[in-house]
């Protein structure tokens, strides 16, 4: 079993044929919503991928949160510890251009009730065979107590240190597992402007000091990782974009489910990195998440 503790938003998705530089206006082509949330993403990817998952988080009593479950429930996931609070769903307000690249802006709202009682709460009723995920959409008091719950009763836990935040290096080395793109992992490394072989010198060193399995994702180029002194590298699929806003909760998600299923890690990292360039092909967050047969048929 998988339990995510995180954020649920509703997307609220513009696109347009290229981003606005600052203080800029331009003409949008189309507008959508999408469920969303890096928690629910990942949650969802997960269980599209085959796993049982629970997400402990937040919505609001607005007509958002209907949608911003919807997919989850169709899937399956148990939203037990889901709760309804006073403030608004969280949103995430995106603009995708024309190459497929995006900016966003997210609004917590509801997922800044997201306490620590409520990790206690969820850490509480998983065991030592299940898989805990997080990500840096809720306070992060409630996501260091996650962690250090789960710590301490032998649970492995998954740190996805997204977004950036004041909090990330620190939250990130209390996990089992790390997860960070180029820019996210610069900051846990302390350097920026890290590419190449230092990167990988970079991820050793961390590794060495923390223990901790460390993988970055690298968009087209695939994922790197280190796992248990061993340096593992994983290529997505050769595609072309229509939006990449899915591909990494998408990522995180298949990662997990892979682990949870006791897959060996060089395989779980390979299905996840393929599932996050098919969630590249469709817009949306998601929607655009693949099923496990898609995956599967492009392994």
């Amino acid at each position: 079993m998988i339990t995510v503790f995180g954020s649920i938003n509703m997307d609220l998705i513009a696109t347009t044929a290229r981003l606005p530089k600052p203080g800029e206006t331009v003409a949008g082509t189309d507008f959508s919503t999408a469920a969303g949330g890096k928690g629910a993403n990942q949650a969802l990817a997960a269980r599209r991928a085959g796993a049982s998952v629970r997400v402990a988080g937040a919505v609001g009593s607005d007509a958002f949160a209907e949608g911003a479950l919807a997919l989850l429930k169709e899937a399956g996931t148990d939203l037990d510890l889901t709760k309804t609070v006073g403030e608004p769903t969280g949103t995430a307000h995106i603009i995708v251009g024309g190459d497929g690249e995006n900016v966003i802006v997210v609004v917590a709202s509801a997922n800044a009730r997201v306490s620590e009682d409520d990790a206690a709460n969820a850490v509480a009723r998983m065991s030592a065979a299940d898989t805990l995920m997080l990500q840096l959409e809720i306070p992060a008091a409630s996501v260091e107590k996650a962690l250090s719950e789960a710590k301490r009763r032998g649970v492995r836990s998954i740190i996805n240190i997204a977004p950036l935040t004041p909090d990330a290096a620190r939250l990130g080395r209390m996990a089992d597992i790390v997860i960070a793109n180029e820019t996210e992992f610069e900051l846990l490394a302390g350097k920026a402007g890290i590419a190449g072989a230092e990167r990988e010198e970079a991820m050793k060193g961390l590794h060495a000091e923390t223990r901790q399995t460390v993988i970055v994702t690298l968009g087209a180029e695939g994922v790197v990782a280190i796992h248990e002194g061993e340096l593992h590298r994983a290529k997505g699929l050769t595609i072309e974009p229509v939006d990449t806003v899915g591909a990494g909760d998408t990522f995180c998600g298949y990662l997990a489910a892979g682990l949870d299923a006791g897959l060996a890690f060089s395989e779980a990292l390979r299905r996840a990195a393929v599932a996050g360039s098919l969630a590249c092909l469709k817009p949306g967050a998601q929607p655009s998440i693949p099923l496990a047969a898609d995956v599967a048929a492009r392994l």
